[in-house]
C-alpha cells in the first residue's frame, strides 16, 4: 500500500514514532512521505503538486507542518516553488537545473550550454572500482559513455560515464545524439532515473595522450579532474562520471554555506 494513501495510518505512525528513540519531528515524517511519493512517480518531474492545504488534509497535519517539509524539499532541489502557481516537482529539463551539476564557469561572459560530441557508447562489464562505487557486483553490466563537451568551438571537457546497465537498457549513441536537452533530462524522461545529489572529488592532473588529443592541449598541460558519483532517491548510486577539464578559459565554481 502506498503510505500516502492512508492518512489515518500516517497519524498513527507519528504517534508511535513519538514513543520511540528514533523519533523525528512531524514535518520530517511528512517530508519522508512526500519523498516516497516522488520516488514512486505519483507526481512526475515538472508536474504541479497538490497544494499545501490539500497535503495537510491528506496527512491530517497542519498546513505549517507541510510548508516546513516543502521548504526542506525545495532547499534540496527536489521541488520548485513558483510564485502564484504552486509547487512543482523539480526537473532537469528546466533551465535553472542545467548548471546545478556543471560547475565549470567561463572566466568571461555568462554560463551557456556546451556542444556535445559523443565518442563512444557501449555496454560492457563493470570494472571492480566502478562496481564498488555504483554498488554493483564486479562484472555486472554497465553502459559506458565517452564524450567531449565544447564551448564556443573550444573542446573543454573530456568525460567518461558509467551507468548501471539494468537501469539504462536501450541507451545508445544515436539516442544521445538526437536528444537535444541535457543528458540528465534524458535519463529522467526516458529511463525514469532522476539525479538528486552527487559527491565529487577534484584533483589536479597532467594531460595524457587522450586528453591532449581531444582537448587540443599539449601533453603535460595542467588540467582539472572531477570524479562524481550521482545518486537518485534512497541514496542509490546511479552514475559514475570522470571529467577532465581544461581551465584555460573556465574555472570551477561552487557556493559554500
Amino acid at each position: 500500500m502506498n503510505p500516502l494513501s492512508n492518512p489515518a495510518g500516517d497519524a498513527a505512525s507519528a504517534a508511535n514514532a513519538s514513543q520511540s528513540p528514533s523519533f523525528r519531528p512531524l514535518y520530517q515524517q511528512i517530508k519522508a512521505l512526500i519523498t516516497q511519493s516522488l520516488q514512486s512517480g505519483e507526481w512526475k518531474p515538472g508536474e504541479l503538486m497538490p497544494s499545501e492545504v490539500e497535503l495537510a488534509g491528506r496527512f491530517k497535519v497542519s498546513q505549517g507542518t507541510v510548508r516546513k517539509a516543502i521548504d526542506e524539499l525545495a532547499a534540496e532541489h527536489l521541488v520548485v516553488r513558483r510564485q502564484g502557481k504552486g509547487t512543482f516537482v523539480a526537473t532537469h529539463a528546466e533551465e535553472r537545473a542545467h548548471f546545478r551539476f556543471l560547475r565549470l564557469m567561463p572566466d568571461e561572459g555568462v554560463p551557456h550550454h556546451p556542444d556535445n560530441r559523443v565518442l563512444e557508447v557501449k555496454r560492457t562489464r563493470a570494472p571492480a572500482e566502478v562496481a564498488r562505487l555504483l554498488e554493483l557486483k564486479s562484472g555486472d553490466a554497465v553502459v559506458y559513455i565517452k564524450r567531449v563537451q565544447s564551448f564556443d568551438g573550444q573542446p573543454t571537457i573530456l568525460e567518461e560515464l558509467w551507468l548501471p546497465g539494468q537501469l539504462f537498457k536501450g541507451l545508445t549513441a544515436e539516442r544521445l545524439v538526437e536528444y537535444k536537452g541535457p543528458m540528465y533530462g534524458l535519463f529522467e524522461s526516458e529511463f525514469g532515473t532522476r539525479m538528486i545529489r552527487a559527491t565529487e572529488r577534484i584533483r589536479a592532473v597532467a594531460a595524457d595522450a587522450a586528453a591532449s588529443e581531444h582537448l587540443h592541449v599539449a601533453e603535460g598541460t595542467p588540467l582539472l579532474c572531477a570524479e562524481r558519483v550521482s545518486f537518485t532517491y534512497g541514496d542509490k548510486a546511479v552514475e559514475l562520471r570522470k571529467g577532465i577539464y581544461s581551465t584555460a578559459h573556465h574555472h570551477y565554481q561552487n557556493e559554500l554555506s
